[in-house]
C-alpha cells in the first residue's frame, strides 16, 4: 500500500505511530521524499491499484513536495478476509491524503524481488552501472522537522535520479556492542539519498554536482547543530573520525587495539596509522 502526504510533521508522526513498541499492524514500513515529479499517481497505476480511480486521476505532483508512506501485510490466502478488514481499520488510524491510496497484492517472493526487477530495468537501458554518490544520515527525532524543511524542496530540488528513503528507527532495535554509531536519541530517522550520476554529465545529474549537493546537505546539517550521524561516512582525518564515534571512542580504538594490532585492516579509512615493521 502507498499513501500519500502533504506535510512532513503529519507524514512522521504517522511513521513513528506505526513503529511504536505496541504496534504491529504492518509488517514493513517504508517513508519516501517526493519531489516535482509528474504524473505521479499515473505512473503507480501500472502496478498498483487506485482506492478511488476519479480523484487519483486528478491528483496533481508537478512542483509538489510529498512525502510517501508504503506498507505492507503479509498474509495467508486463508485469512484475506480478515486482513483486508485489519488494514482498512489501520488505514483509518493514518492521516493520509485519501485520494492517494493505493494498493498492489502479490506474492511473498515478489515483494522481496522487487528490488531486482527495478535494478533488471535499468540494466536493460544502461542505467545501472553508474556511479551511485549516495549518503545515508541518521537525523535526532528533535530535529528532523529542521532537516526536512532545510533539505527537502530547498538543496535537494527534484528526486528524478534515485529514492529518497526517510524512516524512524527505534534505538532500542540495534546492539550497542557495535560499533556503529547513532544519534543518542530514542527514536532517529535514517534519511538515504540515493542518487544515481548520469556519466558524462557536467550538469545537476552529473557525479560533480551531486558530490556538492551531498556536501551541502552536511554543511546546513552542521550549521544548524542538528547532531546527526553519517552512516558508512568518509572522512579523511583522525580528528574527523574521533568526533564521528564520539562517546564510543575509546571502545573503538581498544578494540582496534586488541584484534588488529599491526593496522592492517582498512588502513584507507585514515583512522589509524598502520605499523611499521623494521624485521
Amino acid at each position: 500500500m502507498r499513501v500519500l502526504y502533504e506535510e512532513f510533521s503529519t507524514f512522521a508522526r504517522d511513521q513513528e505511530r506505526l513503529i511504536s513498541g505496541d504496534n504491529n499492524k504492518f509488517d514493513y514500513v517504508e517513508g519516501f521524499v517526493i519531489i516535482n515529479r509528474t504524473g505521479l499517481l499515473n505512473n503507480w497505476g501500472l502496478s498498483f491499484a487506485p482506492e478511488d480511480p476519479l480523484q487519483a486521476s486528478q491528483f496533481k505532483s508537478d512542483g509538489r513536495t510529498l512525502y510517501c508512506l508504503e506498507m505492507a501485510k503479509y498474509f495467508k490466502l486463508e485469512s484475506k478476509h480478515v486482513i483486508n478488514q485489519a488494514v482498512k481499520e489501520s488505514l483509518s488510524e493514518l492521516s493520509y491524503m485519501s485520494s492517494t491510496l493505493f494498493s498492489s497484492e502479490v506474492t511473498y517472493e515478489e515483494f522481496l524481488d522487487r528490488v531486482h526487477v527495478s535494478e533488471m530495468k535499468l540494466r536493460s537501458k544502461g542505467q545501472w552501472e553508474v556511479p551511485h554518490p549516495w549518503i545515508n544520515l541518521l537525523v535526532p527525532r528533535s530535529r528532523v522537522d529542521d532537516f526536512a524543511k532545510g533539505v527537502f524542496g530547498n538543496i535537494l530540488t527534484d528526486t528524478s535520479n534515485g529514492p529518497v528513503i526517510v524512516y524512524p528507527v527505534n534505538k532500542s532495535k540495534w546492539d550497542n556492542r557495535t560499533s556503529a554509531v547513532t544519534p543518542e536519541e530514542e527514536i532517529f530517522y535514517l534519511v538515504a539519498i540515493l542518487t544515481s550520476a548520469v556519466p558524462g554529465s557536467t550538469g545537476k545529474d552529473g557525479v560533480e554536482q551531486i558530490v556538492k549537493r551531498n556536501q551541502r546537505i552536511l554543511e546546513f546539517s552542521e550549521a544548524a547543530g542538528l547532531g546527526l550521524k553519517q552512516y558508512l561516512p568518509h572522512y579523511s582525518t583522525r580528528r574527523e573520525w574521533r568526533s564521528h564515534f564520539g562517546a564510543k571512542w575509546d571502545d573503538f580504538v581498544r578494540r582496534k587495539s586488541r584484534y588488529d594490532p599491526l593496522g592492517m585492516m582498512a588502513p584507507g579509512q585514515r583512522i589509524f596509522e598502520k605499523a611499521v615493521s623494521y624485521s
